[in-house]
């Protein structure tokens, strides 16, 4: 509740505005049902054809003053809920920009997308409903009460009873379902999580011949959805037949009570009417809030979900808030590892341990070693995806985290693994490291990445549509315009994290080539698994289970590192006999 308020509070007025709109809608169907009563004990006492017209004519004015009050209201309350839906999701997106890779993992990337879309969705929806028909409810209680027991005072205490009991129930109900909407919450994200694999893994599922284990598990999380919801509607449904129960007993009650009244000259045929107005107007509200608190605890469930979110303290901040001063003098050392090891925050052991080496200006530093050891995690210290444990990473003789991640990533042009393109265009996508890059230094960037000839022959050239994920590219096509969008962006520091593993051997040598002379001035740090890729390079860093089991050229390797002679020999075998 407490995010819902710390989202509506600059929109305050608006909400204000919307409430009194509802309270002098909800009044003006009181005041109509008094003077609905009032005519009709006029028109049996034998009232004059003015009175009977005046009465009428009030009734009119106050019917359309609450009807322009429903509608304002209404409009308000649907502007007023749209707000705080924006104020949300701006707010959720702008936090996902800060959270680490691990904080990532820790939600879930379907999870975070459900809170953004399904659970705000929900809480729009509960807010509208709260503010149009929970908040009048009190008014009308009280409003109603007040003349029903202005009437006749025993009528308004069998009144007060029956809205006493049902809103007795309500609160019961709604306790017992809170933990049914919680679970409900945890089995969505579980159907979007199966969905989104089913979706994306779909060639890896057709290959194994597993659509009819995937249909069973989606099957099972469908089916674990649906009986939990429907055992938490089957106790909103009681409480509806238990509610109408209750309006139908007061009505009796009211009709045995009147005659004996009536006949008495107690009460007139009109109060009878205007008491049973009052009953039935109260306890349709509170049977329209009913409604709204079937959707309350699930509301709440989403706002606390939302709010786990927004309250998150990432893994990775900004330490301080001014970047380094520039100097006009180059450091040599662009980037120094300085005695660094890591652990992620669930393991045991430290995945790097005691890492010293430094990339220079003008040279290229290789890092290779086998599968999990260690290679593409010295990247995501470098951009600071994650911190170091101890010891610490330098740009240009400056603690990484003694400047803003900003600062940091604007210095350096990171190729990843896995080639990854936004919808759009060729030249949008190099674009995205250098919005200000024109047509000639984006094909110049492309001619350097070997990716020049495939885009003269295509029929737009730099225009060509580019799908979501470049999945209308080939591999090597795709690892090519993410090596040329970094090559735009002309930092201190370019890092290929394994970028030429879908390249073949000509290209491949033809790029490494051209990129000696298009980073001569910039250091460039080498992932990779194929020796043939960094043999050349000024430094090449073997890594043997997190630690650092040789530095040096190639020959140097061969010579003084069991590790990397294995690696070499290895692929010299494999190549030889293919």
């Amino acid at each position: 509740m407490k995010l819902i308020l710390k989202f509506i509070k600059p929109h305050w007025k608006l909400c204000a505005a919307t409430i009194l709109l509802l309270i002098i809608d909800v009044t003006g169907a009181l005041i109509i049902s008094t003077l609905a009563a009032e005519m009709l004990n006029q028109g049996t006492s034998g009232a004059s054809f003015e009175m009977l017209l005046s009465t009428g004519l009030k009734m009119a004015a106050v019917s359309v003053l609450s009807s322009i009050c429903a509608i304002l209201g209404g409009y308000a309350c649907a502007t007023l809920s749209a707000r705080v839906g924006k104020d949300m999701r701006v707010a959720i997106y702008k936090k996902s920009l800060k959270l680490s890779i691990y904080d990532f993992r820790h939600f879930g990337t379907a999870s975070i997308t459900t809170r953004t879309v399904s659970d705000i969705t929900t809480i729009q929806f509960a807010l509208t409903s709260f503010i149009q028909m929970v908040m009048p409810v009190p008014v009308i209680f009280i409003v109603a009460l007040a003349l029903a027991f202005s009437l006749d005072i025993e009528m308004g205490f069998i009144l007060l009873t029956v809205v006493a009991i049902v809103f007795i129930l309500a609160l019961f109900i709604m306790n017992s379902a809170a933990p049914l909407f919680r679970k409900l919450q945890k089995l969505l994200d579980r159907m979007s999580t199966i969905l989104l694999e089913n979706i994306t893994g779909v060639r890896v599922v057709r290959a194994f011949n597993n659509e009819k284990r995937e249909e069973k598990r989606m099957e099972t999380a469908f089916s674990n959805y649906a009986s939990t919801s429907i055992k938490a509607n089957r106790r909103f449904a009681n409480l509806d037949g238990l509610s109408f129960l209750f309006i139908n007993l007061f009505i009796v009650i009211v009709y045995w009570l009147s005659g004996g009244r009536i006949s008495a000259g107690k009460l007139q045929i009109g109060d009878i009417t205007a008491v049973i107005g009052y009953a039935l107007m109260v306890l349709y509200f509170l049977m329209m809030a009913q409604m709204v608190i079937l959707t309350m605890p699930r509301a709440l469930e989403c706002c606390e979900r939302v709010r786990a979110v927004l309250d998150h303290t990432p893994e990775i901040q900004d330490m301080v808030d001014q970047d380094p001063k520039k100097s006009n003098e180059k450091n040599k050392d662009v980037l120094a590892f300085q005695n660094v090891s890591f652990r992620f925050a669930d393991a045991e052991e430290n995945t790097l341990s005691n890492l010293n080496f430094s990339c220079k200006r003008g040279e290229t530093t290789a890092i290779i070693g086998g599968t999990g050891s260690g290679k593409s995690t010295v990247a995501s210290l470098i951009l600071r995806f994650h911190d170091v444990t101890s010891g610490s990473v330098c740009l240009d003789g400056t603690d990484i985290r003694q400047m803003t991640q900003h600062y940091l990533r604007d210095h350096v042009a990171y190729v990843q693994q896995k080639a990854w393109l936004f919808s759009g265009t060729i030249a949008s996508n190099l674009r995205y490291s250098n919005k200000n890059a024109g047509k000639e230094e984006l094909m110049h960037a492309a001619d350097v990445a070997q990716a020049g000839e495939f885009i003269r022959s295509l029929k737009d050239g730099l225009d060509s549509y580019v799908a979501q994920g470049g999945t209308n590219f080939s591999g090597g096509q795709k690892q090519r315009l993410s090596i040329a969008r970094a090559l735009v962006k002309k930092p201190e520091l370019y890092i290929f994290d394994d970028s030429f593993s879908a390249l073949d051997f000509k290209t491949d040598a033809a790029l490494r080539k051209a990129l000696a002379e298009e980073t001569k001035d910039a250091a460039v740090l080498i992932i990779a698994q194929r020796v043939s890729t960094i043999q050349h390079a000024n430094q090449i860093i073997v890594l043997n289970e997190g630690q650092m089991a040789g530095i040096g050229t190639h020959e140097e390797l061969l010579e003084n590192c069991p590790v990397y002679r294995e690696i070499y020999e290895s692929q010299t075998k494999e190549a030889q006999e293919a």
